[in-house]
This record gives C-alpha cells, sequence and structure tokens, in this order.
C-alpha cells in the first residue's frame, strides 16, 4: 500500500515538472516576438493635408528683429505766447484741426489797453515832432539870415533828432502791443489731431504754457535701439518689415534715419524707421515688432526650417514620392524667412513642387505607405443640414 502510494505521489509531480518547464519554454520563445513586432513601421502612416508641403521658389530674407514704439514724424505742442486768463479752448482730444485754426483764445482787455496807451504814447511823440521839425526850419531861415547863432540852430536840430526817435520808440511799443494782443488768439501751428488739453476756460497760465498738443499721422515712424555690433547691416533707404500689435498685416517701412551716437548705458544705437500711414491705422505710442532685412535672395528654391532633419551627420528631408515616405538628402543655403515664417534654401537635393513632410511627426521611416486623412468638418456640416432638414 505504501509503494503503491510513493509510486502515484511521484507521478504527480513528474507532471507539474514538465508542465512547468513547457510553460518556461513558450514564454521564452514567444518573448523576442514583442520587440520585433515594436520595432516595425506601421503599413500605413496617415497624414492631415496641413503636414505636408511643397519645395517652391520663394523670396527668401535674412531678419534682424528690433523692437520700438511708435511716434508721428509732424507733431506740436500748442504753448501760451502771453500770460493771462483762458477764456475758450475750441479743441477737444481726437479733433481734427486745419492748420491755422483757432484753438484758445485767452481774455484780451488788459492787451487791448496795453494798445490803446501804445498808440496814445505814438500821437504825442508825433506831435513832439512836428513841433521840433518847425522849430529847426525856423532857426535854419533864422541862420541863413544872420538873426540867430549856429548854437541856437543846433540845438533846434538835436530836439529834433531826439523827437524823431521817440516817435520810432513808440512805433515799437504800438507794434509790441498789438503783437501782444494777437498772442492772445492761439492758432494750430500744424494740421492734424490734438491728442492732448492741458488747459480748460478760466485757468490763468504763463507764458510758455502748454496748452494742447497736436499730431498728423500721416507719416509715422519707430524708434528701436540696434546693438552697436549690428548697426553695420543698417544703412539708409533699408526695407523694413514692422508688425504691430492690433494689425493683421505687416506694414513696410524704409530706415530714414541713423542716429550717429550710441545711447549712455545700453551703447546701442537708435534707428529711425518712416511708416506711410495713409488710413490713419496708425497711433502714436503703438509698439511695433521690427523686422530688418540685411540679406535678401529672391526666387530661390526654399522650404520650412521644421522640415529639416539631421541624422548622423546628415541633413535630409522626407518627400513623398508615389505614395511612399522616401529620404532626400539636401544641401543647404540661407536661412531666413519667406513671409510665412523660418525657411531654408535648398541648393541640391530637391525640385520645385516635390511634396515633404512639413514637421518630424515621429518615427518616420523610407518606404512607408502614406495616406490623406478625409476632412471631417465638411461631411459633419452636411450630415447636420441633413437632420436639419
Amino acid at each position: 500500500m505504501f509503494k503503491r502510494r510513493s509510486f502515484w505521489i511521484i507521478l504527480v509531480a513528474l507532471l507539474l515538472a514538465a508542465g512547468v518547464a513547457g510553460a518556461m519554454l513558450k514564454k521564452k520563445n514567444a518573448a523576442p516576438a514583442a520587440p520585433q513586432n515594436a520595432g516595425q513601421a506601421p503599413a500605413v502612416m496617415e497624414f492631415l493635408p496641413s503636414d505636408v508641403t511643397h519645395a517652391a521658389a520663394r523670396d527668401l530674407r535674412q531678419l534682424m528683429p528690433l523692437t520700438g514704439s511708435l511716434r508721428a514724424v509732424n507733431q506740436a505742442s500748442v504753448k501760451a505766447k502771453v500770460g493771462g486768463e483762458v477764456r475758450e479752448v475750441l479743441a477737444r482730444e481726437g479733433e481734427a484741426v486745419k492748420a491755422g485754426q483757432v484753438l484758445v483764445r485767452m481774455d484780451s482787455s488788459d492787451y487791448l489797453a496795453r494798445v490803446d496807451q501804445a498808440k496814445g504814447a505814438l500821437q504825442a511823440a508825433r506831435g513832439q515832432l512836428e513841433i521840433a521839425t518847425k522849430t529847426r526850419d525856423n532857426n535854419k531861415a533864422l541862420l541863413d539870415k544872420g538873426f540867430i547863432s549856429k548854437t541856437a540852430y543846433d540845438n533846434a536840430s538835436s530836439q529834433y533828432d531826439i523827437a524823431r526817435a521817440n516817435v520810432e520808440s513808440a512805433r515799437g511799443a504800438l507794434d509790441v502791443a498789438n503783437k501782444a494782443l494777437a498772442d492772445t488768439v492761439i492758432h494750430a501751428p500744424i494740421a492734424g489731431l490734438v491728442s492732448a488739453r492741458n488747459v480748460q476756460p478760466g485757468e490763468k497760465v504763463s507764458p510758455d504754457n502748454r496748452l494742447l498738443d497736436v499730431v498728423n499721422l500721416g507719416q509715422m515712424e519707430l524708434e528701436a535701439a540696434v546693438p552697436a555690433g549690428e548697426i553695420s547691416h543698417v544703412a539708409l533707404g533699408q526695407e523694413v518689415q514692422v508688425k504691430v500689435e492690433g494689425l493683421a498685416g505687416p506694414l513696410a517701412g524704409t530706415v530714414a534715419r541713423i542716429n550717429p551716437a550710441t545711447q549712455a548705458g545700453s551703447r546701442s544705437i537708435m534707428v529711425y524707421i518712416k511708416i506711410d500711414n495713409p488710413q490713419g491705422l496708425l497711433r502714436v505710442g503703438m509698439f511695433g515688432e521690427v523686422q530688418l532685412t540685411i540679406a535678401k535672395k529672391a526666387g530661390v528654391l526654399s522650404v520650412p526650417q521644421t522640415a529639416i532633419q539631421t541624422e548622423a551627420g546628415r541633413t535630409f528631408v522626407y518627400a513623398i514620392e508615389n505614395g511612399k515616405l522616401a529620404q532626400k538628402p539636401v544641401t543647404l543655403g540661407m536661412r531666413g524667412d519667406d513671409g510665412d515664417g523660418p525657411a531654408v534654401e535648398i541648393v541640391q537635393g530637391l525640385e520645385s513642387g516635390t511634396q515633404i513632410v512639413r514637421t518630424n511627426l515621429g518615427t518616420l521611416r523610407p518606404g512607408t505607405q502614406v495616406k490623406f486623412a478625409q476632412a471631417a468638418a465638411p461631411a459633419a456640416a452636411a450630415a447636420a443640414g441633413t437632420a436639419a432638414q
């Protein structure tokens, strides 16, 4: 009985050992299969239309980025020329004014009185001159007849000269009084828009007080700081692309002036860029980003910079040929901007019109089949329209 039980125990142990050995052998054989499948490229790779582009001839620019704020080329501060009380302010912020238009009227009563006083002084001086003239002429006749001495005539002649000088002085005083009276009415020095109003009716001002600011937005300029080491790339008349906050597209500008001295502290050099503003969209103080063109090539074959791949010292792009991915070694030229973003010139390796992958979307392998995803939005819109009917 004991021998039979030992036999069965040994048999069960042998069967369990055989099962464990078989399971381990099966696991060992199956383990290498997983890495092999993981390393294989997908049979078909799906792209969106936005994932690809075409190599094409474009204008390529090397750009230097700068920033600055806009200001009007023609602007003026309207200041008081005489002191007094402000009676009328005839323009407000944002209003258009013409050159010579009346902007401010001041109390002129004091200046009118000064004009009347100067007129009276002139009239009195002219009366004295008439008397001195008659006296001189009479003494000249008496001197010719020998009735008076030469000294008496000289005294009369001197009184005439003094009277004539008094008339000239009084006339000058009247001109000054008239000028002060005219300065109580203040005119716009240029045509433009009122950008600031610093005075209200009833206020008393002194000479040189700032009353209004007027800007002409027809032509704007942007002041940007260029590092001294880069100033050799800047020249008068150089074309510039300016992106201004609030405006969709870039604006064209030119370098109008270059400051001959560096700025204290930063050691940068100020460059002034002229921008036309015929529609008046630009405003003083707007922030602008400048792309200064330091080199330009027209009509060169280029691709987006993101399409360029580098591996083991080789430079290439992924092209789509006959529905499959192909690796195309390329020789690069100038880097810059083609209007749509950073781009690179292709000197050799591609032909115009070649379809390429815009960016590396993951593990791309030559020979992989390519298909394009169908646009889902139009189909969904059509389905929604049908359901609505």
